[in-house]
């Protein structure tokens, strides 16, 4: 007898996910387990599909959302059914799975919980190991040629790291996820570290006297050779063309080696990034040849390849208004730079955090000058925005209280003045609600 299907929809799908199911993104500490038994109980279920194609893992603090889309829209132009999982999702579910920038379908997601409602019934795993067993399931059965996986928190406990990659990548190490993760650059540093594997060349976006011993020490246990991006290529930033892309010259080993090299996506912290990207590209060439025509095509479409926002995002001209889901300390030590950089008459700076940040030390950083509205996304996990004027008054910031971030965003508007410039940040919750 066909057992009756438990959804009737795509909608009612999303409310088992989001609701049912714990999900750390809403609601912390809660959806984090201390093992992957779920994970390889999914994983044998389903006949360990990520082991039918070839895959590149990304971890990190900062950056590892762009450098996946980077490669992804590289892989895309190679002419490679290029899969790509990430978190979290600004606006739709889908955003996480894609391939060559297609949505996972919305039947699929259907089908997919339906098919199985009985086995994750028994087995109640978490949102995230679940839709991670979604991605590797989809790309299994839609043969793509390559999937590029990022992990959602940390490294050796996140439930991505099952795979045997061709690569293992650690962007960069930073003070962030701390309950879970450690409080020093060391132990957080030993947590990334969990995705290297045995004889799998590792690529490091940054070089950190922190950091890096450990990560030397740990690729030395399994014998994989590793590769500091930094130490290879120097990224100056040139120019912005009229079409507001940014435009690189590239130096490896001190030598020139790409100029007048472009991306669309407009974060000047996005050269770090580039440069973990030519790095991993290198380090592969052994089994994908990247010709520089495609290099280039890869990197100046990443949006338009690959659907990605919210990275130094423009989403309005007069007032110049920018998003960004950047939202620890080292993100705005890029940030506010640019932002500094960026001609206006006056700064109106639109921010909520989640609680468990260590927002704080942003709020000491932020320019003393600029007009706050201080707001909160409407999930679980938001610092409450009178938590945060408080703070924030703290460190000699004065603002106001107005929520919901739609609301923060209209006010905002509506009190600058043409030449001014208004940022959306500080949680990618504040910015998903935005767009």
């Amino acid at each position: 007898m066909v057992e009756k299907k438990r959804f009737g929809n795509y909608r009612e799908v999303l409310d088992f996910l989001f609701l049912s199911l714990p999900m750390y993104q809403r609601t912390g500490g809660a959806a984090y387990k201390i093992d992957l038994e779920t994970t390889h109980t999914l994983d044998a279920f389903f006949h360990h599909p990520h082991t039918q194609y070839p895959t590149i893992h990304i971890a990190g603090t900062n950056g590892k959302g762009s450098v996946s889309h980077m490669l992804a829209s590289v892989f895309r132009e190679a002419g490679l059914k290029t899969g790509l999982y990430t978190s979290p999702h600004l606006k739709d579910f889908r955003e996480r799975i894609k391939i060559n920038g297609d949505l996972i379908p919305q039947k699929y997601i259907l089908d997919f919980i339906n098919d199985n409602f009985s086995f994750f019934s028994t087995l109640k795993p978490s949102f995230f190991e679940m839709t991670a067993a979604m991605a590797f399931q989809y790309f299994a059965e839609k043969k793509v040629d390559i999937a590029i996986i990022e992990t959602g928190l940390g490294g050796r406990l996140d439930s991505t790291n099952i795979i045997r990659p061709l690569c293992s990548v650690i962007t960069n190490i930073g003070r962030d996820h701390t309950q879970f993760l450690g409080n020093s650059l060391q132990e957080i540093a030993l947590e990334k570290a969990g995705i290297i594997k045995d004889q799998t060349p590792v690529v490091v976006g940054k070089s950190q006297p922190e950091t890096e011993p450990v990560l030397r020490k740990a690729a030395l246990s399994r014998q994989s050779p590793v590769f500091f991006a930094d130490r290879y290529f120097e990224i100056s930033y040139s120019m912005f063309t009229p079409a507001g892309h940014q435009v690189f010259t590239v130096h490896k080993d001190r030598k020139p080696f790409l100029y007048n090299l472009e991306t669309d996506l407009a974060g000047t912290y996005q050269r770090e990034n580039m440069a973990t990207v030519l790095q991993i590209i290198e380090t592969l060439k052994d089994h994908y040849r990247i010709e520089e025509l495609i290099l280039r095509k890869g990197l100046k479409n990443v949006i338009l390849n690959t659907g990605l926002h919210g990275r130094w995002e423009v989403i309005n001209q007069h007032p110049l208004t920018v998003c960004d889901t950047g939202h620890n300390a080292e993100a705005f030590r890029w940030l506010l730079p640019q932002i500094k950089n960026t001609p206006y008459k006056k700064l109106h700076m639109v921010m909520g955090f989640v609680n468990d940040k260590h927002y704080r030390e942003i709020l000491e950083m932020l320019p003393k000058d600029a007009s706050y509205y201080f707001t909160q996304a409407d999930i679980p996990r938001a610092l409450p925005a009178e938590t945060l004027l408080q703070e924030a008054e703290k460190s000699g910031l004065s603002g106001r209280v107005i929520k919901p971030v739609s609301k923060a965003l209209e006010t905002a508007h509506s009190e600058a003045d043409k030449y001014d410039f208004i940022f959306v940040g500080g949680s990618t919750f504040v910015v998903a609600e935005a767009l």
